[in-house]
Order: C-alpha cells, then structure tokens, then sequence
C-alpha cells in the first residue's frame, strides 16, 4: 500500500497555522497577502507560525506579479531564504524565470544555496512559477539536478484538476522531487490528484474574514472596491478536517 499524500495548507497567521494543526495537516506554507498570490512574511511572523508546532515552508517572494526578477531581487530574497531559516523555518518555496518562459537556474541555484547554507537542515521548493513557464513538464525535469526538494504545481493548468495529466507527467520526469499538487484545488478533486501519483496536496483552505468596521471605509489601493471586499483570507478549519478525510480514504 502506498502512504497517503501529505496535506498542506497555505496559512498566514498563527491561528491559521493552529487551524491546520488541529484538523490534520503536515504541514503549512506561510506567507503574506494571500490575496496577491502571497508574498515574503515577516521574520516575528515565522517565529510565531514556527511556534504553532507544525513544520513551516515559507514562501520567499519579494514582491507580486510575474515571476522574471532581476538581480537586485534575486538578492533581497537570498537575504530573506536566510532570515526566514533562521527564524524558524523547515524550508522555503521560492522560484524564478527567464524572460523567456524558462526556468531561471541561476536565480533558483543561488536561492537554494543561501537555503542550505544556512546551518539548520532546510528544504526547498519551487513555487507556481513552474506554472507559468514555457513548459511545467520540461522544467519540472531540471529540479532533481538542482537539489530541490519538491515542486508545488497545478500542472500548468488554472486548477490542478485540470492539469492532471501534466502533473503526472512531472512525477516521471523528476525522479526524487516531491510532485505537491495546488492551484484551485477542491475536495471533489483530491481522489483524482492522489491517483495522478503526487506526494502531497496544497490547498489554501481559505474564506474571506469577516470585516470589523472602524469608521468609515475609503478604499486604500488595489485591496478592493467596497468595504465588503477589502479584506482579507483567514483558514476554514472545517476544509482543512474534510481534506484530510479526503485524503485518507485514498489509501
């Protein structure tokens, strides 16, 4: 029998990460503004997530957009892969492209390298920008040379459900490199995703928080258009319980 896909869950606080903990999951990825696709958390918020328990991925991403960064970025968030570790992370999910839709080895290389370099075990994971390049499959094979740990991927796809038969087509491809489904997954999807042969499942379990008036609203830049929509994603514990059901009954 094979053993069940790991659960992870995308958080941004320690109560989401508690969440998590609670109803099953292995483990989280943390980050920021989820709603922008998540970007870098602070070093405070690590320790406190870290706190929570649970192993933490932590996603290193400077800025939100596309995923073409030039070498100034690429050494802020050297900077930060460092300071995430020391502030107790199990690993960090970073990522980079050429302009031409390629894989940016350079960039991951020296991502991964300031990872290990460290001085505390550290994983490495390549984020969804394996999604937007030229061609998921082929950059998926370029992982096992660098290292990497594993591969969060929706399979080039908008959702990962659609992207099934290229998702399995990474786990031939990258021998030894955790494929982790994610990207729009629902619960009706994981039997599907855990048949397609992958080693975990990411959701971001999220619901829209509750706004808590202070006044009167404004807007305040891209966050939304009313009051009701300028807020922000806090984790359904109750998602997180049905994906792990979900999950153990593949096995």
């Amino acid at each position: 029998m094979s053993p069940r896909p790991a659960l992870e869950i995308a958080v941004t606080s320690p109560a989401g990460a508690r969440a998590a903990r609670e109803n099953g999951a292995d483990r989280v990825e943390l980050c920021t503004a989820l709603e922008l696709g998540g970007l870098t958390p602070s070093a405070a918020l690590v320790e406190a997530v870290a706190a929570e328990g649970l192993p933490v991925q932590v996603l290193v991403r400077c800025r939100p957009g596309d995923f073409v960064h030039d070498a100034e970025e690429v050494a802020l968030m050297a900077a930060e892969v460092r300071s995430v570790i020391a502030s107790g992370a199990a690993g960090v999910v970073i990522g980079a492209l050429t302009a031409d839709g390629t894989l940016d080895t350079d960039a991951v290389a020296r991502l991964a390298d300031a990872a290990r370099g460290s001085g505390h075990p550290a994983e490495v994971t390549l984020h969804r920008a394996v999604d937007q390049s030229a061609d998921p499959v082929a950059t998926a094979a370029l992982l096992p040379a660098l290292g990497l740990t594993r591969v969060l991927t929706s399979g080039g796809a908008p959702a990962a459900a659609d992207g099934l038969a290229a998702i399995a087509a990474m786990v031939v491809a990258a021998p030894g490199v955790e494929v982790m489904a994610g990207g729009g997954v629902r619960l009706a999807d994981i039997p599907a995703l855990a048949a397609a042969g992958v080693a975990s499942v990411h959701l971001s379990a999220k619901v829209r928080a509750p706004r808590r008036p202070g006044g009167t609203w404004v807007p305040m830049g891209a966050g939304g258009t009313s009051a009701e929509q300028d807020t922000h994603f806090v984790t359904d514990p109750e998602v997180v319980a049905l994906a792990r059901r979900a999950l153990d009954a593949t096995v």
